[in-house]
């Protein structure tokens, strides 16, 4: 009863074409090894980030944490970067800014009207 011969196989494939028709059998093959390419790639893309994490944990784990200072260094003040330097920067941007904003408000103030058609 589960051996298939040449006939039975012949006779589904006659019903599968009669069924869904010869002119969709080839975009229903084409989207068949479409979705067998993405599934193909995912798996391959999960098995490539398993192996990378793998590789990750046995690295972090082989690696020795480095010692703690038994002493930490005195802190220093951090030297200002040149602020003279950057102000003239500062106040073009914040004149930018200003005109920007009042651009803005004055389309907001007067919307422009469409031009009617005749």
């Amino acid at each position: 009863m589960g051996n298939l011969g040449p006939t039975e196989l012949i006779i589904i494939a006659v019903v599968i074409i009669l069924l869904f028709g010869a002119k969709k059998m080839p975009d229903m093959a084409r989207s068949l090894g479409r979705s067998m390419r993405i599934i193909k790639a995912e798996t391959k893309g999960m098995k490539q980030d398993d192996q990378d994490a793998a590789q990750a944990t046995t690295a972090t784990a082989t690696t020795p944490a480095p010692a703690a200072p038994a002493q930490l260094p005195e802190a220093k003040p951090a030297a200002p970067a040149a602020p003279a330097a950057a102000q003239p920067d500062v106040e073009k941007m914040q004149k930018q800014i200003d005109d920007l904003q009042a651009k803005l408000n004055n389309n907001q103030a007067a919307p422009t009207q469409a031009p009617k058609n005749a």
